[in-house]
Formats: C-alpha cells, sequence, structure tokens
C-alpha cells in the first residue's frame, strides 16, 4: 500500500506544481469506503468552479483529520508548514483580533487543503483587497425539525419571487443536507452590518408571505415546524459551505449548484464525491453567471428601516451589538418578569 502519492496540478509560474498526499488509502467515508485519494481527485475534478466560489476571498477550512466519524475543527488561521505558494489575507474578526487566512488562488491550493484532511471549504463573503465590504449576499434556508427539503424549495420559490420583484437575481444551492443555499452578488459598497440588515430585511419578507412556512426567529422555541432563514449567516465570520464543497455526512454529500428549475426535482442525497464529477460534466456549473451583474440593496435597507421590529440577536459569541436586543431566550424573558 503506497504511503503518499503525487499529483501534478495546475498552477504556479511553470503551469504546473507537484502536490504531495500522504495516506491516500486512509478510508475517510467508512459508510460508502471512500478514501482520501478519492476526495483528492474529487476536488481536482471540480477545481475549476471550486475556484470561481473561492478565488481570492478568505477561507476557513473545516478539517476532518480522523476521516468524517473523528472530531472536526475549523482552522481560521493558515496552518503552520503551508507552502509557500499558499496565498492569504488579513481578516478582523468580530473581537477584534486580525489573522492572516488562506486565500485560494488556483487547484494546488485545493488540493493542499484536502491532503491536510480538508472537507468543506467556508469562503467569507468578500474578495480582497476589500475584505470589509461583502460582494455576496447569502440567505440560508434551514429546514427545523417536522421539515425537510422539499419545504426549502416551497420557501426558496417564494425568496425567488421576493428577488424578482426587486429586480434581482439569485443563484440556488443544495447544502449538502436537508437546507438550501441562495447567493446574490451584490455590490461591494456596504459593510458587514447594512448586508446582515439587508438579509433581515428579505427573510421578514419572506416570512410575511408565507408564516406557515417560514421563519426568522433567532430562537429554536419560537420556529415550530417551519424552515429557518439563518440571517446570521451574514454576521461578519459567518460562513458557509462553498458550492462544490464535500461535507461531513456519511455518504459525503456535496453543495452543488442548481438552476431554479432543477431545484424542484434533485434529491440532494444523490450529490456526493462519486456522483458530482459526472453532474458537471454533464450540466455544467450553474453559478457560472453570477458574476456578470451585481446587484444593490437599498430596496432592501429601506425596508429594514421602515421595519419597527428593528434589530436582531447576533450569535452568542459576539460582542454586544449597536440596538441589538436582550439575548435572552424568550421563555426565560418572561419567567423572569414574572
Amino acid at each position: 500500500m503506497a504511503e503518499h502519492l503525487e499529483l501534478t496540478v495546475p498552477g504556479g509560474p511553470d503551469g504546473e506544481r507537484v502536490v504531495r498526499v500522504s495516506s491516500p488509502a486512509k478510508v475517510c467515508f467508512p459508510e460508502r469506503g471512500i478514501t482520501k485519494r478519492q476526495v483528492v481527485e474529487y476536488y481536482l475534478a471540480v477545481a475549476e468552479p471550486l475556484l470561481n466560489a473561492l478565488r481570492d476571498r478568505p477561507t476557513t477550512l473545516k478539517r476532518y483529520p480522523d476521516g468524517v466519524t473523528g472530531e472536526p475543527f475549523y482552522a481560521k488561521r493558515l496552518p503552520k508548514g503551508a507552502p509557500e505558494w499558499v496565498q492569504t489575507t488579513r481578516v478582523t474578526f468580530p473581537s477584534g483580533r486580525t489573522a492572516e487566512q488562506l486565500c485560494p488562488t488556483e487547484p494546488a491550493v485545493i488540493v493542499w487543503a484536502a491532503q491536510m484532511g480538508t472537507f468543506d471549504f467556508h469562503p467569507w463573503p468578500v474578495r480582497r483587497p476589500r475584505v470589509d465590504q461583502p460582494d455576496e449576499l447569502r440567505v440560508d434556508l434551514d429546514p427545523q425539525p417536522g421539515t425537510d427539503f422539499r419545504d426549502a424549495v416551497r420557501v426558496a420559490e417564494v425568496l425567488r419571487e421576493v428577488l424578482g420583484e426587486l429586480g434581482i437575481t439569485g443563484y440556488p444551492k443544495t447544502s449538502g443536507g436537508r437546507g438550501i443555499h441562495v447567493a446574490v452578488r451584490i455590490r461591494p459598497e456596504w459593510d458587514f452590518i447594512a448586508v446582515r440588515h439587508a438579509v433581515i430585511a428579505l427573510g421578514r419578507e419572506v416570512e410575511r408571505r408565507v408564516p406557515e412556512l417560514a421563519t426568522t426567529a433567532w430562537w429554536k422555541e419560537e420556529r415550530g415546524q417551519r424552515v429557518f432563514l439563518d440571517y446570521n449567516q451574514a454576521a461578519r465570520d459567518r460562513t458557509i459551505a462553498s458550492a462544490w464543497s464535500v461535507r461531513g455526512t456519511p455518504r459525503a454529500t456535496v453543495s452543488v449548484p442548481v438552476t431554479w428549475d432543477q431545484l424542484s426535482t434533485v434529491d440532494p442525497d444523490d450529490f456526493d464525491v462519486l456522483t458530482v464529477p459526472d453532474w458537471l460534466a454533464q450540466h455544467g456549473d450553474a453559478n457560472a453567471p453570477m458574476d456578470a451583474e451585481s446587484f444593490g440593496i437599498e430596496t432592501l435597507l429601506q425596508w429594514y428601516e421602515a421595519d419597527d421590529r428593528g434589530e436582531m440577536p447576533y450569535p452568542p459569541d459576539y460582542p454586544k451589538m449597536a440596538g441589538e436586543p436582550k439575548r435572552v431566550q424568550p421563555s426565560r424573558a418572561k419567567g423572569s418578569t414574572s
């Protein structure tokens, strides 16, 4: 059994680089028998569209050094020992601390990251050098207990309707689980706070139209059996798995861009490390046109300002933010005043 293999990968000043992959026969997904080599080869097969999603974006790596059955961790700083050709950019976290974070620029970087046990790539919605001004508005549709992917599809169609009325084009993809992600290319003219407010306004409008299907409630006890539009995924340093990322599921599922017509017909479990290269060859990258047009969020910000509900809670690890309500679970808040 080979202890390592060397892959020649596009990149570098001479047009190619050699990347060493250790323990290629290591089984990463026991249920399917999928090896580290197969994960690396998958990423080589989808390198072009994946780089379209990652290039020049600060990217967090979700690493599984012991395979999918082990404990993963998020690598927000460039790992020590990275090759000199792996590029970075500096980001600032909500705490005010800074870090040099991986910034993918070529296929060899993706292969190197996969060799390090990376399954998911989690890019920020910014591109260097403007790392404080998002160029991507993201909506995460997260089915709650009692709901599933088909419910998320129904809510996504309402989201598409709202975006269409605003003259905005959204691009959906499967999350690799039961959820759906929708991305909009926006002009990098607003900060993270404004873009998050735009996502809140968008989510509230979807919720208003289908309150029995969708919710923006931050507290789980208030969500019920509805699809949660997770507005806090738009907060600084909150990311979602990129298109074409392998997810840490027993089946080695993949987050795949699809057209709106395909969304209602696909089964997300059918997209995995073994099947997606053929899907890409047959259907292409549904996100490819995204960079052709950028949109503004002015109307969404007007909606937010006109809504007397105002600000919503941030994630619990955030510093207290301006205008934010108390981070107290509603049932506990009621109990404390009784």
